[in-house]
């Protein structure tokens, strides 16, 4: 059966978790799962390191040119595109996914999005006719996100096989440190334009010469103009009617925040999970994801505040 053809038959995502330990306990968890996959028409995708794809690639022999492989670098570059990267990939298929995340070197706030990410995968492919391995290198992962992995999957593997995790947190009620605590306040130097339904136009030029004299590369300059007119307009059609936004640069990054008046958002994960391609809205948040490095939102006192963060560029 052709892998792009296969039926779902209503099989939803089976998302595991695999801590271990060897490059030999790598390839015995791997390849017998890769082969039957393959025998059952599913689509083959594998993430990990190099070094790990080549064992893999190896061991596999003939099968290996059946399979998709990506390098963890590239795929978990930015974790809302990883998100829209998996949703791409298992739509419409049924698919054996085995990921590998890769932890180290990056920032505290990177790692937090990663973990966030692997929580709101449950609710982005649910639907999913996806078996999802995600391996965890107990040598390498920090004790910090390694104390995640029963947290955010419902399944986990051991030496018994797959069991569920009693600690599993869905999505939707998943929270990490911080999450609640108010933002920090704008710099003092931010620069606050007011905003209404007629003066979009205005704004997109206002942000976009902000952005330029600050330095900006241009092509970031036009992704961080797409993304605040898209919250602008979600604060004009379904919020206040108005709104504010603030300006300004900290460190290698410029920071532009919308603040609506007009109350909290109704969705638990706003953002996270794409649009059904026939939808009328829900594209703002989810773009500006897609678009910025990171997107705080808070809701304090009745007003909602939408937080973009957009790096300079080189």
């Amino acid at each position: 059966m052709h892998p792009e053809r296969a039926r779902t038959d209503g099989e939803g995502l089976r998302h595991v978790a695999v801590p271990y330990d060897s490059h030999a306990a790598f390839l015995e968890l791997t390849v017998p799962r890769v082969r039957a996959a393959l025998d059952e028409g599913r689509r083959v995708l594998v993430i990990t390191c190099p070094a790990k794809l080549a064992l893999l690639t190896d061991a596999l022999g003939g099968d290996a040119g059946h399979i998709d492989s990506r390098v963890s670098a590239a795929w978990y570059g930015h974790p809302y595109r990883t998100l829209a990267a998996y949703h791409e990939y298992t739509r419409g298929r049924r698919t054996l996914v085995i990921c590998e995340p890769l932890w180290e070197g990056r920032s505290q706030r990177e790692v937090r999005e990663l973990i966030r990410c692997e929580s709101v995968l449950n609710a982005a492919l649910g639907t999913a006719a996806s078996i999802m391995l995600c391996l965890y290198d107990v040598r390498h992962v920090p004790p910090a996100v390694l104390d995640f992995h029963a947290v955010n999957h419902p399944l986990l593997l051991g030496a018994q096989g797959e069991a569920a995790s009693t600690r599993f947190v869905a999505p939707h009620e998943f929270r990490l440190n911080d999450d609640r605590a108010p933002l920090p306040e704008p710099a003092p130097d931010a620069e606050r334009i007011h905003f209404t339904g007629h003066e979009l136009k205005r704004l997109r030029r206002i942000v976009g010469d902000y952005a330029r004299a600050a330095g900006m590369d241009r092509d970031l300059i036009t992704s961080l103009v797409i993304s605040v007119s898209e919250i602008a307009a979600n604060s004009i059609e379904h919020g206040a009617g108005y709104g504010t936004i603030a300006m300004w640069v900290s460190g290698e990054e410029l920071v532009c925040e919308l603040t609506d008046p007009g109350g909290a958002l109704d969705d638990p994960l706003p953002g996270y999970i794409p649009p059904e391609p026939e939808s009328p809205r829900g594209y703002g948040l989810w773009i500006s994801r897609q678009l910025c490095d990171l997107v705080e939102l808070r809701t304090e006192g009745g007003v909602l505040r939408v937080r973009l963060h957009l790096s300079m560029g080189s």
